[in-house]
């Protein structure tokens, strides 16, 4: 039984078969496109069934019946939804031309479609793709699903049959055979297209890990040969960075040839007379053995004809090996192709499907080898057409995007099955449109498309390319003019995209939003957007019904749209308002001005510029007349900003109403306290009216609210801020995907009343008839700012404050409402949200590693990153400023490199293509290298062509003829920086150079390099780079390899594979492993089936699988699941992202417990590496690394070399924990532990008397820890005492002495796993089988109690933490 894990695991991503209308064109698919629709709605199903063979059980029945029971745990609405899609799988024979017939396992509701896949992909017949499946003679239909087919059974003979070629199918087989051949190449990687992109795991791993690991021989027998000296530069205190083994060589990419040329031939196309002969198209081949052959498809195959490269003839060849594949034909002409091919496959299969399937979206590498660059004629054929996704084999075939987008939106979302078949396509439809809009945008920046208003000058073009329109960010037509001009129009699309994201998120029926992707490139920002049907034809007077083309000046309304953005404006707290318009009549909308709505020719309504979902951030919005509240001008604020269209993010309002309703909570239970004090009746019933209006996730807060509520009103605002924190942390925490439900946590807006205002009093009935409970929750309503008098709702205005924008006197009181709640909304940013930051970052709840996750950690907490400024000086005004270094330094290296951004940006808009690498190294020279007068290399020709260059006028965007940029000098790019970074972030750099900013702030001039690299696109030639040198100048311009495009985009996500995992997560932290374990692998099943093999969430799911693993006692399996999880996340992440870091020290620790010692050694060796170059030495996460290497270390008897390692985490945990903190207690122990090892029993005896000194300050003499470090001490001291009544019996006797032996102990390797596990926070509980049990009924009879008692599952069982982040040592 040949499971289809086992060869041909690339057929994963292949659902794509089926994927959807217009990509239907797959290369079996004969059919047109209407009837692929219809066909295509049963694949939800078969994906999944797909994916669970391909990636999740190892054996089908066995996986079905778990899933069985684990859907019993999930919520009784997915119980039967669940089961449907998992059918036991049954096995097939093929038969193939010239091979022995084999089994393949399939699952019923696979696709024929999906066999074809592979067989395309298996080694033995990898070569053919022009054939049909044939069932007793009968020929099997690519898109019928297996169970719909008659007699098709456990044991049925399926016959690969050849069919005849047409030119599609010959293109197609030619592109085939070209992707063998280059399957090993890495070149797609570094160039990124098609969604390649880099992994190195297997050059740590050298393929031992997963399967094989039990049947190969142990490693822990053979200690002695492991050679564990790491490189000089991963060893603590190196000072030196070098850049080369960010991409070690591996060895598989030394490419086996199997060709010199494979190209098109210049004959092509065949001539009528030969077209009538069977010819489709002329291929020109040079074998390695360097014969030069011209080789005819046909449509019964490949032969050789007798042309020659100057004289056409199209006879066949003597003899002519007349073969069905091309690849039969050339092994007949080439031993070598034969010898290579064969090779090349076999080293393809066994190469980890994850390593070679395509990414849902594009990675980009920063830095690159010098690749040789070879003939390649798909390439040069792909890169004239408008090839987009790899479904059109056609050139020139475009797709109707915005119609898919819509379509995919409209499916069915009724049951499981449908949900997860319209997730898939609109995940698939987006991430095609994402890569064909950066496709088209890169087109555009570079000339090669027309514009459709030539006329006009270069700043206000716009584009069509492939049905998709491209406008530039500049401001054309003064129409950002009082908004802040070019800076607004460039702030304006990204805004655009947040509202765009959050209106899908929504996933409103009837309201369609469009295609956005946002593309910075070249120092140009590109908008693509999907087309509305029919808009080009009108003008944008004729087609907008909602709100205002002119920022409010005149303003409409339809009733339709105010329909449906009535169901948004409760998730999105957006409040019904009314405008004036230009005739001062009141218009009512329900967004801001700017959202249009129009009609298009589909009767679709669309919803477009969302740029002010969300209200205005008033701290960088200085109104005249306007005060704001005493937090904000304290801090220094409002503050001026480069444009007026500073927004808050959806974070900050989620969270600032969560707080609100905290408040709300307190206020009622306090004034409710005061009423049943001074009365003792009537009022028992009380707490009910507010649990009527409140949601219930909130109402669990409510008792601890009202207990913090002791307090008096006024200072209950103070008691919310010091709780809010904490609750939003573990928000930010366990939701990362929670923003699209609908209504986020639960909304705080209580989502039990109803929506209108005034059928409020209705929705509370009876339990607000008494008139004092009404007064309560009356004026805590008031209090908080609630928009309703008798429930907690809270929105906002996004048209307050700007400008041109008029409202009725009618609603002044409102408004006056609204601009205060911005207010309090600014207020509460910088007062709650930062400070919450900053105690998350104390506590190592936030641990930023770099630039990006820096700006995640804001992001989460809704601070955008314009405060970084704020949030530095914050960090700096601490009094724990130290233990804040790691923070201070990566926010201090991400605003130089966005400042450095920002600047470039400007630099490379006056830069023409020619000279496009000579400016990039230069700029780069000034920024970053020691040599004071950094000189420009001009092009030599440069100078020839300026006066021919003078007479064009319509040129690209990117054609300044000025070498302007090469008068750039070092000083001076730095005092822009720090113009920039006072301007911008209203911070002051004491820095004028990059010498004095690495000496000032601890930076590392790489990860600088690093950080402007990746967020401006510039991919870097990988060498040594010397920056100090102050005789020459870093780079050159040979160092510039490409720019690379930074592209944003919407990410659809899978709603019910989220729900799953959650449940998950939640079951695992009540201590129920097994169904933890079940409902988070039912997630993966679900995330593979939205989203392919690969994507971010599906590694979270994987890491945490393989958590569960460990802790169960799987090893293997949890060694095979982290595995998935590191090439993951190299390929999504890229190869140095500090999650890829994390992933690789989960990895080292399962191959420790495998007993893969120098496999776990090399693998923390690569986490030391990357981190040192991503944030350097002196950061919390280090000593855990530390610990880790030092441990293994130990384990391996390395004894000097682990206490190098663990001394420097003992000094870094001092550092950032305190030293009182438990964890140096744990570090002072483990070097306690080397030394005792060594026999320098003094060292030993002093460490582990700092850690008993620890634990009993901090958990007391009776503590099981202070307890065992006593024992050890005594221990310790004995074995001294003996080790000097040894010496001095030597010294006294001489060499007669009689010694008594002394004990040394080597640490057993369970010793040091233990170790290795608390230190990463895994703590098991020794249980025996009984133990297990009796722990299993006495939690579940706790279960039951709460359950019935209705309160708060409490954290039982044994210790795991969701977000993989256990407190260690308390």
């Amino acid at each position: 039984m040949v499971s289809k894990t086992d060869d041909i695991p690339a057929s994963v991503p292949n659902c794509g078969s089926v994927d959807f209308a217009k990509e239907g064109e797959t290369p079996e698919s004969k059919e047109t496109n209407e009837t692929n629709v219809k066909d295509s709605c049963p694949c939800g199903h078969s994906a999944a069934a797909a994916v669970m063979n391909g990636i999740g059980g190892h054996d089908q029945a066995e996986e079905a019946e778990s899933k069985q029971d684990s859907s019993d745990h999930a919520d009784d609405g997915n119980e039967q939804e669940v089961i449907v899609i998992q059918d036991t799988g049954f096995t097939v024979k093929i038969q193939a031309p010239g091979i022995e017939p084999f089994d393949l396992q399939v699952s019923p509701q696979e696709m024929v479609q999906e066999i074809h896949q592979v067989l395309m992909d298996r080694e033995d017949t990898c070569h053919r793709t022009c054939f049909s499946l044939q069932l007793d003679g009968n020929v099997l239909d690519n898109f019928a699903e297996l169970k719909s087919i008659e007699g098709l059974q456990e044991g049925s003979l399926l016959k690969v049959v050849e069919e005849p070629y047409t030119v599609r199918e010959a293109r197609i087989h030619v592109r085939h055979i070209r992707d063998l051949l280059k399957s090993l190449d890495p070149s797609d990687a570094y160039n990124g297209v098609d969604c390649n992109s880099l992994s190195f795991l297997s050059v740590f791993t050298d393929g031992d890990l997963g399967a094989d690991s039990g049947k190969r021989k142990k490693k822990g027998s053979e200690l002695e040969q492991i050679d564990c000296t790491p490189p000089e530069h991963i060893l603590p205190g190196s000072k030196e960075r070098p850049l080369m083994p960010l991409q070690p060589q591996n060895k598989d990419w030394k490419p086996l040839q199997c060709l010199k040329v494979l190209t098109m031939s210049g004959w092509n196309p065949p001539p009528g007379n030969r077209k009538m002969h069977g010819d489709l198209m002329y291929l020109y081949v040079v074998t390695v053995e360097d014969r030069h052959v011209s080789i005819t498809a046909s449509t019964r195959g490949y032969y050789l004809n007798q042309s020659t490269t100057y004289t056409f003839n199209p006879k066949p060849a003597n003899p002519s090996f007349l073969s069905h594949s091309l690849v039969e034909l050339l092994i007949q002409i080439s031993p070598a192709f034969k010898r290579n091919f064969t090779a090349l496959q076999k080293k393809r299969v066994q190469r980890h499907p994850f390593e070679r399937i395509a990414t849902p979206f594009q990675v980009y590498s920063w830095t690159a080898p010098q690749m040789d660059h070879t003939m390649d004629c798909v390439r040069a054929e792909d890169a004239y057409t408008s090839r987009l996704g790899y479904e059109e084999h056609i050139p020139g075939q475009t797709r109707e995007w915005n119609e898919e987008l819509q379509t995919t939106r409209e499916l069915p979302r009724k049951n499981l099955p449908e949900r997860l078949l319209r997730e898939r396509a609109i995940f698939k439809v987006h991430s095609d449109f994402a890569a064909a809009a950066t496709r088209g945008a890169m087109a555009v920046i570079d000339g090669n498309v027309m514009a459709i208003n030539p006329g006009e000058e270069t700043r206000m073009q716009m584009f069509i390319w492939n049905n998709i329109f491209f406008s530039l960010g500049f401001d054309v037509r003064d129409h950002y003019r009082e908004l802040g001009g070019d800076a607004a129009a460039h702030a304006a699309p990204t805004n655009d995209l947040n509202g765009v994201r959050a209106y899908s998120a929504v996933d409103v029926e009837g309201l369609y939003t469009l295609g956005t992707v946002v593309v910075d490139y070249r120092g140009y920002r590109v908008t693509a957007q999907s087309i509305i049907p029919g808009i080009l034809e009108r003008e944008q007077e004729q087609s907008v019904i909602y709100g205002s083309i002119d920022f409010g000046k005149t303003v409409v309304s339809h009733p339709k749209y105010l329909e449906l953005l009535e169901k948004t404006s409760r998730p999105l707290k957006v409040q019904r308002h009314a405008v004036l318009n230009e005739k001062d009549v009141a218009v009512e909308l329900y967004s801001s001005v700017e959202c249009k709505g129009i009609i298009g020719n589909d009767s679709r309504h669309y919803i477009l510029d969302l740029l002010r979902t969300f209200p205005p951030d008033l701290n960088f919005l200085p109104v005249e007349g306007e005060e704001l509240s005493v937090e904000s001008q304290k801090q220094g604020y409002p503050r001026q900003h480069r444009h007026r269209l500073a927004c808050l993010r959806q974070e900050l309002i989620e969270a600032f109403v969560e707080h609100r309703y905290l408040l709300f909570m307190k206020m009622a239970a306090l004034q409710l306290m005061q009423q049943k004090a001074n009365k003792d009746g009537k009022s028992v019933a009380l707490p009910e009216s507010i649990t009527a209006e409140a949601s219930p996730e909130v109402l669990e807060k409510a008792p601890e609210a009202a207990a913090a509520a002791s307090d008096t009103a006024t200072s209950s605002e103070s008691a919310a801020m010091h709780d809010k924190p904490s609750s939003a942390a573990a928000e930010s925490q366990t939701t990362p995907a929670a923003e699209h439900s609908a209504v986020s946590t639960a909304t705080a807006n209580g989502t039990h009343e109803p929506p209108a205002p005034e059928s409020q009093n209705g929705g509370c009935g009876s339990s607000l008839e008494d008139p004092k409970s009404r007064e309560v929750v009356f004026n805590a309503c008031k209090a908080v700012g609630s928009i309703s008098n008798n429930s907690f709702d809270i929105r906002f205005n996004p048209d307050i404050f700007s400008p041109g924008v008029r409202f009725p006197e009618a609603s002044a009181e409102d408004i006056r409402k609204q601009q205060q709640l911005l207010k309090d909304a600014a207020a509460f940013l910088v007062s709650c949200q930062i400070p919450s930051l900053m105690k998350d970052g104390l506590d190592h709840t936030a641990l930023p590693m770099d630039g990006a996750t820096l700006t995640e950690a804001l992001h989460q907490r809704g601070i955008n990153v314009r405060y970084l400024g704020s949030v530095l000086e914050f960090v700096d005004k601490m009094p724990a400023k130290v233990q804040l270094d790691h923070f201070y330094r990566i926010g201090i290296t991400e605003l130089i490199t966005r400042c450095a951004k920002h600047i470039f940006k400007t630099y490379l808009q006056g830069v023409e293509l020619s000279a496009l690498s000579a400016a990039v190294s230069h700029f780069l020279n000034c920024f970053l290298s020691s040599y004071p007068d950094a000189v420009a290399h001009l092009p030599a020709d440069e100078l020839v062509s300026r006066k021919k260059n003078r007479k064009r006028r319509n040129r690209v965007p990117g054609a300044g003829d000025n070498t302007a940029w090469a008068n750039l000098t070092p000083s001076e790019l730095w005092k822009s920086i720090g113009t920039e970074a006072h301007g911008y972030y209203h911070f002051t750099l004491q820095c004028e150079s990059v010498d004095q900013a690495v000496e000032k702030y601890g930076l590392q001039k790489i990860t600088l390099l690093r950080e402007i690299s990746v967020k401006a696109g510039i991919q870097i030639l990988i060498k040594e780079y010397n920056f100090d040198s102050r005789h020459k100048p870093a780079f050159t311009e040979e160092d510039i390899l490409n720019i690379f495009p930074v592209v944003k985009h919407v990410n659809p996500k899978a709603s019910d594979a989220f729900h799953f995992f959650q449940s998950g997560q939640a079951k695992v932290q009540q201590g129920f492993l097994k169904e933890g374990c079940e409902l988070i692998n039912e997630a993966l099943n679900l995330f593979n089936n939205v989203y392919g093999a690969m994507h971010v969430e599906i590694c979270a799911c994987l890491r945490l699988l393989a958590r569960l693993n460990y802790i169960m006692g799987d090893h293997p399996e949890a060694l095979s699941n982290q595995q998935k999880a590191v090439l993951m996340s190299e390929r999504v992440l890229g190869i140095e992202h500090p999650n890829t870091i994390q992933e690789y020290m989960h990895l080292a620790l399962y191959c420790f417990a495998n007993g893969q010692l120098s496999t776990a050694l090399k693998l923390l060796y690569r986490a030391r590496y990357l981190m040192l170059l991503v944030c350097g030495e002196d950061h919390p996460e280090m000593a855990l690394l530390d610990s880790n290497i030092g441990l293994v270390l130990h384990g391996v008897m390395e004894y000097d070399l682990s206490l190098r390692f663990l001394e420097n985490a003992l000094s870094i945990n001092s550092k950032y924990h305190g030293p009182r903190s438990l964890k140096v207690a744990l570090s002072h122990h483990l070097v306690a532990r080397v030394y005792e090892s060594k026999a320098e029993f003094r060292s030993a005896l002093q460490h582990e008397k700092e850690g008993y000194t620890i634990y009993k300050n901090q958990v007391g003499e009776a503590h099981e820890k202070t307890k065992e470090s006593s024992e050890y001490l005594k221990y310790l001291t004995q074995q001294a005492v003996a080790l000097q009544r040894t010496m001095n019996e030597i010294y006294k006797n001489g060499s007669n002495a009689s010694i008594v032996p002394l004990k040394f102990t080597a640490p057993s390797m369970a010793s040091v796993l233990e170790q290795l596990n608390i230190i990463n926070g895994i703590i098991f509980i020794p249980l025996s089988q009984k133990d297990l049990e009796t722990l299993k009924v006495e939690v579940q009879r706790r279960q039951q109690l709460q359950d019935s008692g209705k309160s708060q599952a409490q954290q039982e069982g044994i210790a795991l933490a969701p977000d993989d982040k256990l407190p260690v040592d308390d």
